[in-house]
């Protein structure tokens, strides 16, 4: 069964001794957060609850993403961009019915948290014609009201009070409105799901293991088994849209831990060859040269190097409207120990 999240709407506070403006990013911006669906269909239903000063809705409205083909396991990583792109803070997308816009202002309106200014404002902008007329309930199963969420993790970056428009409506077939830049669209789905991306560690294979010789080539190698693409899909199943972001790996980066170390290929840099990163170490090649690997040219001493090995990832991304690219490429990497011993000639 796919492994799928649902990105639920956002809980709507107010804090009884905050003046809420028209715009309030506070009133409205969504806190989009996961909940797992094990597995199965994405509730649909829609209701509404007020707990305290927190009015929640949920509505059949939010991003679904799909990990069935992401990387697992307890060492498997998210991936960080090499550049200093970031996936979007926030975005608009589907969140309330009518009827469910309706009942969370009603409770908002009754109770003592809002300011008189903040109520008679919203009331005119929902109810009273200025721009809509009573939540747009002749309306209703015809569009959505459309709502600011903020991506997971992201709820203290600055960038996600960017979406502070009020929930607009958007009817069924129709685009949102042209001013409204972070509005859902499959290349946002696919910067979404890229933040979902999770890839194997990069723990390499290393010959000898553990502890190695000074002036001895270290033969270097990943599990060929565990470096294959893997992909996330995020999708609107109410606008009928879906976007795949694949992540396939491409090169491993050697670092010694020290400048006391040469490293093969000089650069640094293993390519991928045959679907394989390296080449394992195999008895008769003591003379070769290792297409990846680290030969020390001092010994660690009492203590040992951290060999960093980072893997990169070409990032790219499909979708059902035929939009897709490339992203930018994202790495993962991790640490090492090893030991270097002050011996000059061993056999092997």
């Amino acid at each position: 069964m796919p492994v799928l999240k649902y990105r639920r709407p956002a809980v709507v506070a107010f804090a009884a001794t905050t003046t809420l403006s028209l715009c309030s990013p506070q009133a409205f911006a969504g806190y989009g957060h996961h909940g797992s669906t094990n597995g199965t269909k994405t509730n649909t239903s829609t209701s509404a609850g007020a707990d305290n000063d927190k009015i929640s809705s949920t509505v059949s409205a939010g991003i679904v993403i799909d990990t069935s083909k992401n990387g697992s396991g307890t060492s498997a990583g998210a991936v960080t961009s090499a550049t200093s792109w970031t996936p979007p803070a926030c975005y608009y997308a589907p969140k309330y019915t009518p009827k469910d816009l309706e009942s969370q202002m009603r409770q908002v309106w009754q109770s003592s948290a809002p300011s008189p200014e903040w109520s008679l404002k919203t009331q005119k902008y929902f109810v009273k014609g200025d721009p809509y007329k009573d939540f747009n309930k002749d309306k209703e199963g015809k569009g959505y009201w459309w709502d600011a969420y903020v991506t997971e993790g992201r709820e203290l970056d600055p960038a996600s009070q960017d979406c502070d428009k009020m929930p607009f409506w958007v009817d069924k077939g129709d685009a949102p409105p042209a001013d409204t830049p972070q509005a859902i669209t499959p290349e946002i789905l696919a910067q979404l799901a890229y933040a979902e991306i999770r890839v194997p560690s990069t723990k390499v294979s290393l010959a000898p293991d553990g502890t190695t010789k000074v002036n001895l080539p270290t033969w270097a190698w990943l599990n060929a088994a565990k470096f294959k693409p893997v992909a996330v899909t995020a999708s609107v199943p109410l606008l009928g849209i879906s976007a795949t972001t694949t992540a396939e790996p491409v090169s491993l980066t050697l670092k010694p831990g020290t400048d006391d170390a040469i490293t093969y290929p000089a650069s640094g840099q293993c390519a991928i060859h045959d679907g394989q990163i390296g080449e394992p170490y195999a008895k008769g090649k003591a003379d070769e040269t290792p297409p990846c690997g680290v030969k020390y040219l001092r010994s660690s001493g009492d203590g040992s190097y951290k060999l960093q090995a980072t893997t990169t990832w070409k990032i790219s991304w499909t979708s059902t409207t035929g939009q897709g690219g490339d992203l930018p490429d994202g790495t993962f990497g991790a640490d090492q120990d090893v030991v270097v011993q002050e011996i000059q000639a061993v056999n092997r």
